[in-house]
């Protein structure tokens, strides 16, 4: 279930605290003499992921070491500076940690997007990901690797709060798009960063043949479309790392295991779709883990040749 806070704090001390509900090693320390600061606040959270967008006025410094934590964060301003131990950051790119302290200080107002994973649910899942099940999930370097990257970071925040905070408005939970949300987010953060897993998966994947893993896989997948499973779980069901499963189908099926897995949710789509009720186009969309109803008519028109509101009118 997807909390969404929305807050305005005024003064120093409000600012703080609300900053260490999500990380608590986080501190804003010499404040302007007046004490003031004012904050706007917007985060989105579901188990294991927060991901926060906040803006603060104020002379800030700022100091965090995310204990338990995998943080990515960008601090957009004109009048501050980043920095990590030994050595200043650039502060137009975001930067990552998995433990190591940074700090972050400016006059007048920043911008602030963070996503904020615990570490240990990460690991486990880039475990799963990189098919490497002794991997140890570390950042290597606070940079990002290029700039190219930091920006697609920062679209991918911008994408998973927007719709995590659309999700939260449905009257029923949606687990299956809140775990395809995490993954990409996490995902997104893994690579655009330099880290333990970005080296596994440079490291040779599974290239044998594998048509029972396969057949296992696609049972795992009909029997499980309308759960919230993941290419991960389906490799695990499989008994392969998620990159051998990818080059298992691109043999077998000349397909991926996503584009498999989103052809078996499109037709669980179609069929609630045709079966007629109360459910608008995008409820249903989001019911079978698409974020965006313009994608999912997009996909669904290549698939069965008209739109889904046309499905929904005629059956």
């Amino acid at each position: 279930m997807v909390e969404v806070l929305t807050l305005r704090s005024t003064g120093f001390d409000a600012v703080d605290q609300t900053w260490r509900e999500f990380v608590p090693s986080a501190r804003l320390r010499d404040p302007a003499p007046d004490g003031t600061a004012d904050l706007t606040w917007h985060s989105a959270a579901v188990d294991g992921l927060s991901v926060v967008a906040y803006q603060l006025s104020g002379s800030v410094q700022s100091s965090i070491e995310p204990h338990g934590q995998l943080l990515a964060c960008r601090v957009a301003t004109d009048t501050g500076w980043v920095g990590a131990p030994r050595r200043e950051l650039n502060s137009r790119l975001p930067w990552a940690s998995s433990g190591a302290a940074a700090e972050a200080g400016w006059v007048g107002c920043a911008t602030v997007r963070a996503l904020i994973f615990d570490l240990e649910s990460a690991q486990e899942t880039a475990r799963r990901m990189s098919g490497d099940d002794g991997l140890v999930l570390e950042v290597l370097d606070p940079a990002p690797r290029t700039a190219a990257a930091g920006a697609h970071w920062e679209r991918a925040h911008s994408y998973v709060l927007s719709a995590l905070v659309a999700a939260s408005r449905s009257d029923a939970p949606e687990p299956l798009l809140e775990a395809e949300l995490s993954r990409h987010a996490l995902h997104s953060t893994l690579t655009a960063f330099s880290t333990t897993f970005a080296d596994a998966l440079e490291r040779a994947g599974q290239t044998g043949p594998a048509p029972r893993s396969i057949r296992r896989a696609i049972s795992f997948m009909e029997s499980h479309v309308s759960d919230p499973i993941t290419v991960d779980d389906v490799a695990v069901a499989a008994g392969m790392s998620s990159r051998g499963l990818q080059a298992a189908f691109r043999r077998s099926l000349d397909m991926t295991p996503t584009e498999y897995l989103r052809g078996l949710r499109l037709a669980g789509a179609h069929a609630q779709l045709q079966a007629g009720g109360r459910h608008t186009v995008a409820e249903v969309a989001r019911t079978w883990g698409f974020a965006h109803p313009s994608r999912f008519a997009a996909f669904y028109r290549e698939r069965y040749g008209r739109s889904p509101s046309d499905t929904a009118r005629r059956g």
